[in-house]
């Protein structure tokens, strides 16, 4: 069994300043104001446009990231109805196979330190269900049928494409200290990632959160980037 840390990569991401100007194009259509634009005008516009909320105006530009985590915090994330999504599947991916080392892969539950009985309480749960999963395999079960054994944190790859709005939203629900600590772990870094790369569009979600991505990345939680 293997135990690893959640992490996530961009699949599709435009330049920034491609995206900036592609969205200033779309906005100046609404007001007809096409021959105001300049090399330096999008990034005074689309602020006051995020500034407003004239927010249908980012939907023209998206982005897609590959996300490796656990199954409890995709169960969460493909409730958001506004993107695509793309997952590992356990009726197909058979880990009993010499693909996968016959053995499953989960996320650590970084809340819990290693030396926690809490932890060895967990791993010991995520070994009998590797056990149980393995012994039905071997006795014909096909990998649907093993599924039922399998735990929420068995590790998942999901890719995801929303548009620019929807990112924000997801960021805005799932960076918040109401949502789950693994969905914090991988949103708090990747809403980083997203005002690191997209400048201006992310800037003041990056603000309002700016205390808890710090405090994810001090605990050395965070979501890595590969």
């Amino acid at each position: 069994m293997k135990v690893i840390d959640p992490s996530f990569s961009f699949m599709h991401l435009p330049d920034g300043e491609f995206i900036l100007q592609h969205l200033e194009l779309a906005a100046r259509t609404c007001y007809k104001s096409e021959d105001k634009a300049s090399p330096d005008s999008a990034r005074k516009l689309l602020s006051r446009i995020v500034r407003l909320g004239h927010d249908s105006v980012l939907e023209h530009i998206s982005v897609t990231v590959r996300i490796v985590c656990d199954r409890g915090v995709t169960h969460e994330l493909v409730r958001h109805r506004l993107c695509s999504f793309s997952q590992e599947s356990t009726r197909y991916a058979n880990y009993a196979q010499d693909k996968f080392g016959r053995e499953i892969t989960v996320i650590r539950p970084f809340f819990w330190a290693e030396d926690d009985a809490r932890y060895a309480l967990w791993l010991s749960a995520m070994q009998a269900c590797e056990d149980a999963y393995l012994r039905l395999v071997d006795a014909g079960a096909t990998a649907q049928e093993a599924r039922s054994v399998l735990p929420n944190s068995l590790k998942t790859e999901i890719v995801t494409t929303a548009n620019i709005r929807e990112w924000r939203h997801i960021f805005k629900l799932r960076c918040d200290k109401a949502a789950h600590p693994q969905m914090r772990q991988v949103m708090l870094p990747m809403l980083a990632a997203f005002a690191q790369r997209i400048p201006l569009l992310y800037d003041d979600l990056a603000e309002r959160f700016a205390d808890s991505i710090r405090e994810m990345s001090d605990q050395g939680a965070a979501a890595s980037i590969f």
